[in-house]
C-alpha cells in the first residue's frame, strides 16, 4: 500500500506539473508583457520626470541670463523672446517682460503684454486677474478714471484673491479726487480684515494717520499700529 500511495502522488505530481507548464505555455505571455509594461512605465515616468526638470532648469537659466543684463530695453526684449514651454511659464515670463517694459519707459508695450497676459485662455486665471489688476495700476495708462474704478470694483468683491489690494487702489483713487474720507474708510476695512498681510496693514495705517483719520484697530493690527508709532517718532 505504501509503494502504491508513493507510486500515485508521483502520478499527481507530474499531471500537476503538465498542467501547470501547459498554462505557463498558453498564459505565461501576459505575465511576460505585466512585466515589460511595468518596467517601461517606470523607465518613461523616470525620463518624462527627467525632461521636465530639464526644462525648467533651462528656463531658469534663460530667465536668469535676462535678468542679468544690464541695460532695461534690453532684459525686456530677452524675456519676450524665451520660449516658456508651458502655459504658467509663459504667464510668469510675460509678467516679468511687462515690469521691465514699466521700468524702460514703455508703458504701452507693457499694457499690451499684460492685456494678452489678461484674455489668454489657457492659463490660470489667477495669472489673468494678476494681469488685469497690474494692467490698471500701470503709470500714465490711458484708461479712464471712472472705468479703472468700476474694473477695481469687481476685484475688491468677497472671494477675490486680489480684493485687498484692488480695495488699496480704490482708496487712492478717491484720494486722487479729493474723497478723503471714503479712502479713510476703505482702509478701515483693510485694516479690520483678518487676511490683511502686515505691509499691507502698516501702509493703510500710514495713510489713514496721514490724512488725519483715526485708525481702528483689533488684535491683528496692533502690532503693526505700534511699528507705525516706532517709525514716526523715530522720524
Amino acid at each position: 500500500m505504501s509503494d502504491t500511495d508513493s507510486f500515485i502522488d508521483e502520478v499527481n505530481e507530474e499531471v500537476r506539473r503538465d498542467r501547470l507548464y501547459h498554462l505557463f505555455r498558453r498564459y505565461g505571455w501576459i505575465a511576460a508583457l505585466a512585466v515589460v509594461l511595468i518596467v517601461g512605465g517606470a523607465a518613461w515616468n523616470e525620463y518624462t520626470k527627467a525632461q521636465s526638470r530639464a526644462q525648467a532648469e533651462a528656463l531658469g537659466d534663460a530667465m536668469l541670463a535676462a535678468l542679468a543684463t544690464n541695460d532695461v530695453a534690453a532684459r525686456a526684449e530677452q524675456l519676450a523672446g524665451i520660449d516658456p514651454q508651458s502655459a504658467e511659464a509663459g504667464a510668469v515670463l510675460r509678467l516679468l517682460t511687462a515690469a521691465e517694459q514699466v521700468e524702460a519707459g514703455e508703458t504701452a508695450a507693457a499694457a499690451q503684454t499684460l492685456e494678452s497676459l489678461a484674455v489668454d485662455g489657457d492659463v490660470p486665471e489667477i495669472y489673468r486677474q494678476l494681469a488685469s489688476f497690474k494692467a490698471m495700476t500701470l503709470p500714465d495708462t490711458d484708461m479712464a478714471v471712472e472705468d479703472r474704478r468700476q474694473a477695481l470694483e469687481a476685484m475688491a468683491q468677497p472671494g477675490n484673491p486680489l480684493r485687498l489690494l484692488a480695495g488699496e487702489q480704490l482708496a487712492l483713487l478717491d484720494i486722487a479726487q479729493d474723497q478723503p474720507e471714503a479712502a479713510i474708510a476703505r482702509y478701515q476695512a483693510i485694516l479690520q480684515d483678518a487676511e490683511t498681510t502686515s505691509d499691507l496693514q502698516q501702509r493703510a495705517l500710514q495713510v489713514i494717520v496721514a490724512l488725519g483719520g483715526e485708525p481702528e484697530l483689533d488684535e491683528n493690527a496692533i502690532a503693526a499700529g505700534d511699528a507705525v508709532t516706532g517709525q514716526a517718532v523715530g522720524n
